[in-house]
């Protein structure tokens, strides 16, 4: 199983003057490559005997001239230049397979990066080295063991990080789950999660608490002479507060999905539309402050490496508007109607410890009656277009407050 742990680097001047230089090689040669092929491609339109462009070749055709029109990319390491063409052989394959748009040019000063194979450099400790550079020194040990596949120096923010790819074994370096049972998680903008056990997470909503301080920074670059040094100060303390916002959620996220997968083996969540509730004017800010999707993505691969199992329900099940205690759903839902009680049985609930409830049940008897059929319903492929959000109209129901 390939696993990347990502370091902060703790680089001098001079090392910091090589990681730009790589990085910005890098782009050149991904940039030129991009060029190089747009033209070549065009030329067998017009003339089908030219052979058709391809990593390999530009690769050949970069090491041919470089020494003449581009003796700078000698001071960096030769990985640099021929990595980055590599990738956009990667970029173009995805492009041709539907998977991905047509590769773009690289700018300067977004996401700084350039790779190393793992020939081409080595670890001890807490130290790594590059080759031209020599042994650089990392904030903490590498955490995984089995074969270094590859390496990524990056620079987010004014600092630099390396992500090292190890291909581990197959038993994970995380303890096995506690097995507490199931659980059903609601996912929501006032608490980002909601446990069937009645727990909530508020959530630290990062952008939110920090959303008066990014406004004055981004009023004070607005009005700073485009590439002037006080502009380039003022971009540099826009960037590190995005930088604190991206790691306060961050390290909710993990928290919360390693305390998750630590105490439940089986984990029932929704299958949101998330770029289609961003689009929703109101609440595309909570929304986006939230982070669902790196929520799931965290989660399912979390629960993989402790033998958990993450059951996704399908996007259109009324968890909400379905009682938990004898299933009688309800026509119409209100967003705003936080709480209502069942016509049926007479059981009050809360929404979201309802909703967290229905998916408990539904990743119970999923798990239970799994027969690994394709039609069982909760992936089956839509072929109407999702909601922004779910469709929960307005009706007069029996209304419950909640202190």
């Amino acid at each position: 199983m390939l696993t990347a742990h990502k370091i902060a680097l703790d680089p001098n001047n001079a090392q910091a003057t090589y990681f730009a230089r790589a990085a910005g090689t890098a782009r050149f040669a991904y940039n030129w490559a991009l060029a190089e092929w747009q033209r070549q491609y065009e030329a067998c339109k017009t003339d089908p005997s030219l052979p058709k462009p391809s990593q390999m070749a530009l690769r050949r055709q970069l090491n041919g001239i470089k020494g003449e029109q581009f003796p700078w990319m000698l001071e960096v390491t030769k990985n640099a230049p021929q990595m980055a063409i590599i990738q956009l052989g990667e970029a173009f394959k995805n492009f041709f397979a539907g998977r991905t748009k047509y590769p773009k040019f690289r700018k300067k000063g977004v996401y700084d990066r350039f790779n190393l194979s793992n020939d081409q450099f080595n670890i001890d400790g807490p130290c790594i080295r590059i080759p031209r550079l020599g042994w650089v020194r990392m904030r903490e040990t590498l955490r995984f063991n089995g074969k270094i596949m590859s390496a990524t120096v990056s620079r987010v923010a004014g600092r630099w990080f390396v992500s090292i790819t190890v291909d581990t074994l197959n038993d994970s370096h995380l303890p096995k789950t506690e097995n507490q049972g199931a659980v059903g998680v609601d996912l929501g903008v006032s608490a980002l999660a909601t446990f069937s056990t009645g727990e909530r997470i508020t959530g630290p909503k990062a952008h939110k608490a920090l959303l008066s301080r990014l406004q004055r920074l981004s009023r004070s670059l607005s009005r700073k002479v485009k590439g002037s040094e006080n502009s380039k100060k003022a971009k540099r303390k826009l960037a590190r507060l995005h930088a604190r916002i991206g790691n306060i959620r961050k390290d909710a996220l993990h928290q919360l999905t390693t305390d998750l997968t630590r105490r439940f083996h089986t984990i029932g969540i929704e299958d949101l539309n998330v770029r289609g509730m961003v689009k929703n004017r109101s609440l595309s800010r909570a929304v986006a402050d939230m982070g669902f999707f790196e929520f799931r993505r965290q989660l399912q691969y979390k629960s993989a490496q402790r033998g958990g199992v993450v059951v996704v329900a399908d996007r259109w099940y009324p968890s909400s508007k379905t009682c938990s205690a004898c299933g009688y759903k309800l026509e119409t839902l209100p967003l705003a109607l936080r709480g209502w009680a069942c016509p049926a049985c007479g059981s009050v609930h809360d929404r979201d410890v309802n909703a967290a409830t229905n998916l408990k049940n539904l990743a119970v008897s999923s798990t239970v009656a799994a027969c690994g059929e394709g039609g069982s319903g909760l992936g089956r492929e839509l072929k109407t277009k999702p909601a922004s959000v779910k469709q929960e109209s307005s009706s007069k129901l029996p209304v419950v407050s909640f202190v």
